[in-house]
């Protein structure tokens, strides 16, 4: 090789040894007659000291370097000079005293700073991502990447888990998202779909009897993109056999507890992880991946204002309705437009509108609040015992502000939801260091979905039913339970997993209720079903974002930051220029036509 030592291995135990390093010119800096470079490669770096009086020709051959040229170095590791040490830096406490360069490649000025950690525009960093990769941060974040798909294989490898490997060119089936088609050269007007998820391979890999099976799988998806969403995006897909539930939340909660421990040991993580069900959450925190970080739990104020002379609370109560509210801690003093700006957001999510109150300006007891402190369009129409209530039932305090919203209790729910979540953030409620696991359990089999009129899966048309409810699958599915887990994670589902069915008529049946004909059901899923007729045995599984889960970790707003390569936020990706246009040899192979939009 071209040096016999990484960058961030040399340390004062090497004090006097001679060393060849390669990498990358991170900085150069002139001190009179010496030239100082900091070397980059890999694990870090290290300085470079050329001096004339040692070696002339290679002096004046270090002055022609710039940042990111990369070079060779051979010289001896000394201690640095004392009071110059950097004790910010492992190797801060030595230096290589420079006999011989090779400049390996020039580089080009960088369009922006490899060396320093300041915001560039992220169409530029994309569009030079193997430059922005050489940042630190973006270095450490691969390595975490690394780190934590290492450590699931180890762990899954010593568990009796088989790692195999499944098509990505699959049959078109719905499976919750748009497929990605590709059209068949050897059999023209058919198509073969990248696989959204290995779900049928994985079950068939049960009934094939392997009983422990994983895989970090790829998986596509042709749906809008956001900060938790790629196209195309990797998971740690797992089945097992003869499992229920608890084996597989039991599973979930070791993997997750040893990977923090030993990838991100600096994050404090909540153990037992707490097993909430889908119907409390909902009432409590307004979506199914709530971040336990932080309170502000949404709270029922609908028997406390049912009898008040406030129109819009006992109205909506008497027409079966709710009235559900949260405190916000020590925004009682927010302006007007603050507030508007609150409304606006409960609207956008449904909600009728907000009922604001505020306690005051300052904190205080809330047995010492008083109707001068309180102000509010309702005050006129709540006794201070209504608004002590009020204020006891979502542990608000004089100083806090408390919203109020009336309306249909799914509407309300997710309003308010979405304005804990974003309030959360905004006032630094979450413990940025804190990792809250949870599962979220019991969720309906189906959900109703009005705009096309018919029942369509919660999770995906393979759950398993919970054996009590079906007796209502036909009668009403709406009532019927699913055997999932989802794993929740600050906010994020980090994982979604169930129980499967593995009978064939149930299977049927279930198919059925979603609105498929026998024909479509054999046609999409007959492998399936056949496959059960020679003795399926129970099982589930579970299937990790490894983006999410090492987003998280790293503590990254979106997951664009800890994959390598990713497509921005409108689908494009910015370093290879694709989507692109193909020939149209290429188009006539395939045998098909391109319709574009005018």
């Amino acid at each position: 090789m071209l040096k016999d030592r990484n960058c961030g291995e040399i340390d004062e135990k090497l004090i006097g040894q001679s060393v060849t390093l390669a990498g990358w010119v991170h900085r150069r800096r002139d001190h009179g007659n010496l030239i100082f470079i900091d070397l980059r490669d890999r694990t870090g770096l290290v300085q470079c000291v050329f001096n004339p009086e040692q070696d002339s020709e290679t002096h004046h051959l270090a002055e022609s370097l710039r940042i990111e040229y990369v070079i060779q170095v051979s010289g001896r590791i000394s201690p640095r000079p004392q009071g110059t040490e950097n004790r910010k830096l492992a190797t801060g406490a030595v230096e290589i005293l420079v006999e011989s360069l090779v400049i390996l490649n020039e580089s080009k000025t960088p369009p922006f700073y490899v060396n320093e950690d300041v915001d560039v525009d992220e169409s530029l960093r994309l569009k030079f991502r193997y430059l922005d990769l050489r940042r630190e941060r973006m270095r450490n974040n691969i390595i975490l990447r690394h780190n934590v798909v290492t450590f699931i294989r180890q762990y899954l490898n010593e568990r009796g888990f088989l790692e195999i490997e499944t098509p990505i060119l699959l049959k078109s089936t719905p499976e919750g998202a748009r497929d990605y088609l590709v059209p068949s050269r050897l059999y023209p007007g058919k198509f073969y779909a990248l696989a959204q998820s290995p779900q049928q391979l994985k079950q068939l890999l049960m009934v094939a009897g392997v009983e422990r099976y994983y895989q970090i799988a790829r998986c596509f998806r042709d749906e809008d993109l956001r900060a938790d969403r790629q196209m195309e995006f990797t998971q740690l897909d797992l089945e097992m056999s003869f499992v229920d539930e608890d084996d597989m939340m039991t599973l979930l909660e070791g993997l997750f507890s040893s990977l923090v421990e030993n990838v991100a040991p600096e994050r404090r993580f909540n153990q037992p992880f707490p097993r909430l069900r889908y119907a409390d959450i909902m009432e409590r925190y307004g979506c199914d991946k709530p971040d336990l970080r932080f309170g502000m739990e949404i709270a029922d104020l609908s028997d406390i204002v049912a009898q008040s002379l406030f129109g819009v609370f006992s109205g909506t109560i008497a027409k079966g309705g709710v009235v559900k509210a949260i405190g916000v801690p020590g925004c009682g003093k927010y302006t007007k437009s603050q507030i508007e700006e609150l409304i606006e957001t409960a609207k956008k999510n449904g909600a009728g509108g907000l009922v604001p109150i505020s306690l005051g300006n300052e904190a205080g007891v809330l047995a010492n609040l008083t109707m001068e402190h309180v102000k509010s369009v309702a005050a006129k129409y709540l006794t201070l015992d209504q608004i002590q209530a009020i204020a006891s039932r979502c542990e608000a305090q004089p100083g806090d502000l408390i919203l109020i919203a009336a309306g249909d209790r799914n509407r309300v729910n997710a309003a308010l939801g979405t304005l804990r979540t974003e309030l959360g953030g905004r006032l630094g409620l979450a413990d940025p260091n804190a990792l809250a696991f949870a599962f979220v359990t019991d969720f309906p089999l189906f959900t109703w979905n009005q705009e096309d009129e018919r029942w369509q899966p919660t999770h995906h048309p393979f759950t398993s039913p919970w054996e009590q409810d079906l007796p209502l699958l036909e009668a009403e599915p709406g009532k019927v339970r699913g055997r999932h887990y989802d794993l929740v994670l600050n906010g994020y589902e980090i994982a979604g997993g169930s129980i499967r069915i593995h009978k064939t008529e149930l299977q049927r049946k279930v198919f059925q209720i979603l609105g498929h004909t026998e024909e479509r059901i054999q046609a999409l899923f007959g492998q399936l079903l056949d496959a059960f007729e020679y003795g399926a045995p129970p099982h589930g599984g579970v299937a990790p974002g490894i983006d999410r889960v090492v987003a998280i970790l790293a503590g990254e707003p979106t997951i664009r930051e800890v994959i390598p390569f990713p497509k921005n936020q409108a689908g494009l990706d910015l370093l290879f220029g694709s989507p692109s246009e193909v020939s149209q040899a290429q188009i006539d192979a395939v045998h098909i036509s391109v319709k574009t939009d005018q």
